[in-house]
């Protein structure tokens, strides 16, 4: 312990001198929270049909001040330890919270205060194929203001990796599922220190030890005891921590059903238990001792009891034993010397309130520029599709594989009767390929959610910047490349027409088709959270669609009730544009006229001496219902800008506004 308080942590900034930085390192930095008859409650709905709702108290009328050291928040499972850290942390959705934080006497909300802190989630939320170097490094270039200079930011980085021991793997990989990383110490304490970044004057952790060792979990708390001590606020919930990281705690909360049984100086929880009837047997943990005295459990019963309070509870417990001790836990407390001294700091705290410019609640400021946020946040998008590319070449062999099928299937493909078949075959199958090839956009947004969520309400950057960072990486590593390889392999062996401008108007057709796909498939899962669930909707929308995309079905024959779908048909539209493309000028007849039958120079749309045979493209087109003007290839690829412009605003107003406080 007193090694650990003479380690100093001294972020560098932007001071003018050394001297002046160690001195103000020296000065407490952290904040006095407090707050003020908090009370939380949440809307239960039940049933399918005939949904009844019931109102659940989750947090009961808390009153408290935590200053500057480390403080933790213990209770049962259930007690509501994490929703009261997230209230104290400003990441609670309003809705059903009642009662007031105060951040050094000014309203937590005017502060947007959840940017201005820390906070290190339960499940490290890091990106695992980036180094524990570019993790730090990401966070000090979205976080720390643009006035900082480059080298500032990296000497930060630096420092901060030697102080929390990470120096030996400062340049491994994280690790994810399948590369292996660091140890679930280093990894906790990479997280901690994406947080540190800014050298926050309050730092919320959630059970930081779960998940670690022993051993490991102690180092971590005796890392953050070394931060504490140097004027820190930190605020963590934990689960019954071993007494080695009990004894370390500066203050106590203890939460029962959301109602509070004790909150001030950790060393002295046993002497106030003690004192209203609960003395901790020799050798036992104090951590497990207070939940087996809340949870009514015998074997954390004093052996010695006051005549007071053994009279109550013991009346109490007849009846209904855990709720009754409960009751008597909280009554015993408001009725103590803790309780009378924090409320009136409280009232202190209270009179003096501060009152600044107010801001809309929940507002997040950003410390840089959108571009700069996009270059960084596009960097490391691309730096996690290169390290990890099983998505990419798995696309990429798909589309490799299938074309070379394809291609040998219809080798060649003959400029007759067959001939008409085998290339409209091939083109609705290659648009309805198209579309459903991007099922694998439905993870765009699903997969790493919970590390959005944490960075876009921690300030990291805009929902805009992630929306165009993601949509750019995965057009281009997933859908440009690998269509463009598919293309220049199937159109060459089906044979198709031979000229530069029908390929690259067939490139750019398959490409459309593909982007307005992928768009869909964005707007269809951005708000969902299972995988599975979004590509079930995925495919019954795409098969719909296929119904309606020109060869299934004779579109001028639908019923005028249907007839509406084939609007929304994206493979329509790009079918439409590929039979324009390719059937405009071809002949399928010229092998089979007979010597004596003359065809007038003017006759590019008779079939002349071979009467019931398509013997052009434009016929076969028309026999369709397919118009094929240069204005109507142009109207089916405005159709397919308008659809995947529409896709994409959806799929951005629905990450925009995706519940992001729990």
């Amino acid at each position: 312990m007193d090694s650990a308080n003479d380690i100093h942590i001294a972020m560098p900034d932007d001071r003018t001198t050394n001297d002046t930085a160690v001195e103000l390192a020296k000065q407490p930095s952290g904040s006095t929270v407090s707050f003020h008859n908090i009370q939380y409650k949440v809307v239960l709905k039940s049933g399918f049909l005939c949904k009844k709702t019931t109102t659940r108290k989750v947090l009961v009328d808390l009153n408290g001040i935590m200053r500057p050291g480390l403080h933790a928040i213990l209770g049962p499972t259930g007690s509501g330890k994490s929703s009261f850290l997230d209230i104290l942390a400003a990441r609670k959705d309003p809705a059903g919270l009642s009662g007031e934080v105060l951040v050094d006497g000014a309203p937590q909300a005017e502060l947007n205060f959840k940017c201005l802190s820390g906070y290190v989630v339960q499940d490290d939320v890091v990106m695992g194929t980036l180094t524990v170097r570019e993790n730090l490094s990401f966070s000090a270039a979205l976080r720390l203001p643009s006035s900082v200079p480059q080298g500032e930011k990296e000497a930060r980085v630096n420092h901060l990796i030697r102080e929390l021991g990470l120096t030996k793997v400062a340049d491994s990989k994280v690790g994810t599922p399948l590369i292996r990383g660091i140890s679930g110490g280093e990894r906790k304490r990479t997280s901690i220190g994406m947080e540190l970044i800014t050298d926050p004057s309050v730092l919320f952790l959630d059970e930081p030890t779960t998940g670690l060792d022993a051993s490991t979990a102690n180092s971590v708390l005796l890392l953050l005891k070394k931060i504490a001590s140097h004027g820190h606020t930190i605020i963590m919930t934990i689960h019954q921590p071993r007494y080695s990281i009990y004894r370390l705690f500066d203050s106590l909360t203890l939460l029962v059903s959301g109602q509070m049984v004790y909150h001030g100086p950790a060393l002295n929880a046993l002497d106030y238990f003690t004192n209203i009837g609960y003395a901790c047997e020799p050798h036992n943990n104090p951590a497990d001792f207070f939940l087996d005295v809340i949870n009514g459990d015998s074997t954390g019963t004093a052996i010695s009891k006051t005549q007071g309070s053994e009279e109550l509870c013991l009346v109490k417990e007849s009846s209904s034993p855990a709720q009754n001790i409960e009751e008597c836990l909280v009554e015993q407390y408001r009725n103590s010397c803790y309780f009378r001294d924090t409320q009136a700091e409280l009232e202190r705290i209270s009179q003096c309130k501060q009152s600044i410019n107010p801001t809309m609640s929940r507002i997040v400021p950003y410390t840089t520029s959108f571009f700069h946020q996009l270059h960084w946040v596009l960097k490391r998008t691309i730096k996690d599709l290169v390290r990890n590319p099983q998505v990419a070449v798995a696309q990429l062999v798909m589309n490799i594989f299938l074309a070379l099928v394809v291609g040998a299937i219809f080798f060649n493909v003959k400029d007759d009767q067959s001939g008409i078949q085998n290339r409209m075959g091939v083109l609705f199958f290659i648009s309805t390929f198209q579309c459903f090839n991007t099922v694998t956009a439905a993870e765009l947004f699903i997969t790493g959610r919970k590390l959005f969520v944490h960075e876009y309400i921690s300030g990291y950057y805009r929902v805009s910047v992630y929306f165009l960072s993601r949509i750019l990486a995965d057009v281009i590593t997933l859908r440009t490349f690998p269509t463009i390889i598919f293309c220049c392999i199937v159109y060459y062996m089906i044979g198709l027409k031979a000229t530069a401008s029908a390929f690259i108007i067939f490139t750019l057709t398959v490409m459309g088709v593909g982007y307005t796909a992928a768009a869909m498939t964005m707007a269809m899962s951005a708000d969902l959270s299972v995988v599975t669930l979004a590509n079930i909707l995925i495919m019954i929308t795409f098969a719909f669609m296929m119904i309606f995309s020109g060869l299934l079905v004779h579109l001028p024959s639908v019923k005028p009730w249907l007839a509406w779908a084939k609007y929304i048909s994206i493979p329509r539209y790009g079918l439409a544009a590929l039979k324009i493309n390719e059937f405009v000028g071809l002949k399928f007849c010229e092998d089979l006229v007979m010597p004596n039958a003359t065809m007038s120079p003017d006759s590019t749309n008779s079939s002349v001496s071979l009467a019931g045979l398509i013997c052009t493209g434009e016929q076969y087109l028309d026999y369709l219902g397919v118009e094929y003007t240069t204005w109507d290839l142009l109207a089916n690829y405005m159709a397919l800008i308008v659809m995947a412009g529409i896709f994409l605003m959806i799929a951005y107003l629905k990450l925009r506004f995706i519940k992001k406080f729990t």
